[in-house]
């Protein structure tokens, strides 16, 4: 429900802008017009370089915008590798614990791994989500618990060294993950693009104003390839509920679990 209302949202969001740039496009030619009319050909004379601070600013800040949003996706890519590594690492190494230490281990990493999966499956319920949260919680304490009773069985010391840390990493990771879903950008700074963006666009109409008409397939160029840079950074940035998702990667969590034999 919530990844069709974000795929809503945004696409509600980028026809409102196109047609703001479309307005305020025709809205700085009219009014260039007018300027021209009434001061004649020196009415634009020295508003190049305040174009040119405008269009960069607009032009830096979207760039950087789109980066950060595009990071962000690859990075919460790497986390799931990174997680995927770690509790395959963990369960290999379970190996080296005594029974009965083991078996229980094993049954606790498994219905981790559950959990885990489960909770991918379902990223927009939110009181779902809470649940899944606190069991997965419960969990990691029961682990961590019944390991190191496993591993003060054992006279090797060397066994803690060995089996903790992939252990302590994947629990680190699952952590690490749910904090990275909630790394965006604080919306002042998309006010300020989109701000930007209009400011734009009305100065581009103005230059336009020499001309009797103005050139459509220009004003739709620039409408159309800056609502779509702003529609896909928030894509990007909501890589479980738009268009662009990361739920491909996840079936390496579904491919390790079926091999938790």
């Amino acid at each position: 429900m919530m990844a069709t209302m974000l795929i809503f949202w945004a696409t509600a969001l980028a026809l409102c802008l196109l047609a703001g740039i479309v307005g305020v496009l025709h809205l700085g030619w009219w009014w260039g017009r007018r300027r021209l009319r009434r001061l004649g050909e020196a009415a634009n004379d020295g508003l190049g370089t305040l174009d040119a601070a405008v269009f960069g600013m607009m032009g830096l800040l979207l760039a950087f915008t789109f980066t950060g949003a595009a990071s962000r996706f690859e990075h919460r890519r790497d986390l799931i590798t990174a997680e995927v590594n770690a509790i395959s690492t963990s369960w290999l190494r379970l190996d080296l614990l005594p029974e009965p230490a083991r078996g229980e281990v094993r049954d606790l990493f498994r219905d981790y791994l559950d959990g885990r999966i489960a909770a991918y499956r379902n990223p927009d319920l939110q009181q779902a989500q809470v649940q899944l949260a606190e069991h997965t919680s419960r969990l990691q304490a029961r682990l961590w618990d019944r390991l190191m009773v496993g591993i003060r069985e054992s006279p090797s010391l060397p066994l803690a060294q060995v089996v903790m840390p992939p252990v302590n990493e994947a629990f680190d990771l699952a952590t690490t993950r749910a904090l990275a879903t909630r790394q965006h950008p604080p919306m002042p700074i998309y006010g300020l693009l989109i701000m930007l963006v209009l400011i734009s666009g009305f100065f581009a109409g103005l230059g336009q104003a020499k001309s009797a008409r103005q050139s459509r397939p220009h004003m739709a160029g620039f409408a159309l390839a800056t609502a779509l840079a702003l529609y896909l950074i928030i894509d990007l940035e909501y890589p479980r509920r738009g268009l662009i998702r990361v739920d491909s990667f996840d079936q390496a969590l579904v491919d390790l679990r079926a091999s938790m034999q």
